[in-house]
């Protein structure tokens, strides 16, 4: 479904990508971990067509992603991402965020992006909550009307930047639940995280990325248990050490 081919991505003299290679069956639920400034944000940007890149290539079921393709917007249509922050539209309701784009975008027509959209807010538990602005919502309950509003477009993936990390502690479980939900029913999925029990029980396999480099993949219980690389086992210790 998706396969990333060397890629290279540099901010200047910074190398933010260094021949960065990636392949995701349909289906499957790939977690990317690693220190903040490896360039997992930016791998996902590539990926959507949001950022460019400057070198290999990236294909989605078959179609190369490029910002200079007229096919992009396709791409970007069929591709939910879910960001750090929720990104919603302030002066509209739940409800009215999650049908904004199959209705301006696809055609869809409004009363079925309406019942499509109580559904999804049905699905993310937040039926009660469809005619609440996001500034009457917890981050939290934004952050699902979030990834309704992805679901909403009907995608083919489903990439994830980091969707609990501005959250207070309290409020990622809810998250959470709902993106198991989505991996368990078999959406093809890549998630940018911190939360490493999330990947452990979620991911069909975990990637550590480092300044630009994957230094080592394979199943969350080797990656996760047992990695190879010194720098992996660096990063888990710190990541998982108890709170003083």
């Amino acid at each position: 479904m998706i396969v990333v081919d060397r890629i290279g991505k540099a901010f200047g003299a910074n190398v933010v990508l260094d021949d960065f290679s990636l392949a995701v069956a349909k289906g499957e639920v790939v977690c990317i971990i690693g220190p903040s400034g490896s360039g997992k944000s930016t791998a996902l940007r590539c990926i959507n067509g949001l950022e460019s890149y400057d070198s290999g290539n990236i294909t989605i079921d078959g179609v190369r992603v490029s910002r200079d393709e007229p096919s992009i917007h396709e791409i970007r249509s069929e591709t939910g991402m879910v960001f750090q922050r929720f990104n919603l539209f302030p002066h509209r309701t739940a409800l009215e965020n999650v049908m904004e784009g199959p209705v301006h975008v696809k055609r869809v027509p409004h009363a079925l992006a309406r019942t499509r959209a109580v559904a999804l807010l049905e699905k993310v538990g937040l039926a009660h909550k469809i005619d609440a602005y996001p500034d009457r919502l917890s981050g939290g309950q934004q952050q699902r009307v979030a990834i309704a509003r992805a679901l909403a477009m009907q995608p083919k993936v489903m990439l994830f930047d980091e969707p609990t990390s501005a959250l207070d502690p309290e409020l990622v479980g809810d998250v959470l639940k709902v993106m198991l939900t989505l991996a368990r029913e078999g959406m093809t999925m890549i998630v940018v995280t911190h939360e490493i029990g999330f990947a452990a029980e979620v991911a069909n396999r975990v990637l550590f990325l480092d300044h630009g480099k994957v230094l080592e993949q394979g199943p969350p219980d080797q990656i996760l248990k047992d990695p190879r690389h010194e720098r992996t086992r660096d990063f888990l210790q710190r990541v998982l050490r108890p709170a003083a």
